[in-house]
């Protein structure tokens, strides 16, 4: 049944994508999945220039961030993209986190005010992304609620999606977890910090829209 979908999957990404040669590739996940470090692996091994910073503290990221006119190649295919870096999703936002973190109350009201803001852009970007790459933290639960409502609202749009298992580096990193929850997508697990893995994320790419 999930083979008989993933054909299924592939056939209609086929149609869509030999319609357009250039599209949007939105970065989607919970915060400290790691987005913006496989966004500036992939700006740093494509541009030559990384893409944003990155943040052991929560919703570092809080605007959308673009880079255009990628191109990435591997196995004689090739394929053109404008990244778009998006916010942590999450459903519940607490001031109260970032002071726990070390900011002052004034600093942590205002980064969660700004996190909120990013969560409903990001939100409202989905309508223009063409393909999502949801991006994981293999060492947490993947059944949790925030990544339940981005496959969801994913779902609900029918956007194609790769799933990126990420920071397989760590020892508690388990890709068996994120194959059980999410069956009918396909995965790449990398460690996007360490670059582990990611010839092989790119040629799933690759072959998701080729």
């Amino acid at each position: 049944m999930i083979q008989a979908l993933r054909k299924l999957l592939d056939k209609f990404l086929n149609s869509l994508f030999k319609k357009k040669k250039h599209i949007k590739l939105g970065l989607y996940g919970p915060p400290n999945a790691g987005k913006t470090t496989l966004a500036n692996k992939i700006c740093t091994d494509w541009l030559g220039e990384e893409m944003g910073n990155v943040s052991d503290v929560a919703h570092e990221t809080r605007e959308i961030q673009i880079k255009e006119q990628i191109s990435i190649k591997a196995k004689g295919k090739e394929l053109s993209f404008n990244l778009v870096d998006t916010p942590g999703i999450a459903t519940k936002i607490d001031f109260e986190e970032f002071i726990k973190a070390g900011m002052k109350k004034k600093e942590a009201k205002i980064r969660a005010k700004e996190a909120t803001k990013g969560v409903i852009d990001a939100i409202k970007w989905l309508d223009d992304m063409d393909v999502v790459i949801v991006v994981l933290d293999s060492t947490e639960d993947p059944f949790s609620q925030v990544n339940i409502t981005i496959i969801g609202n994913l779902q609900a749009r029918d956007i194609p999606v790769l799933i990126v298992a990420n920071k397989i580096d760590l020892k508690k990193s388990d890709m068996k977890r994120i194959e059980s929850a999410f069956p009918q997508y396909k995965i790449a697990s990398i460690s996007a910090k360490f670059g582990n893995n990611i010839d092989n994320f790119y040629e799933a790419l690759l072959d998701m829209v080729n």
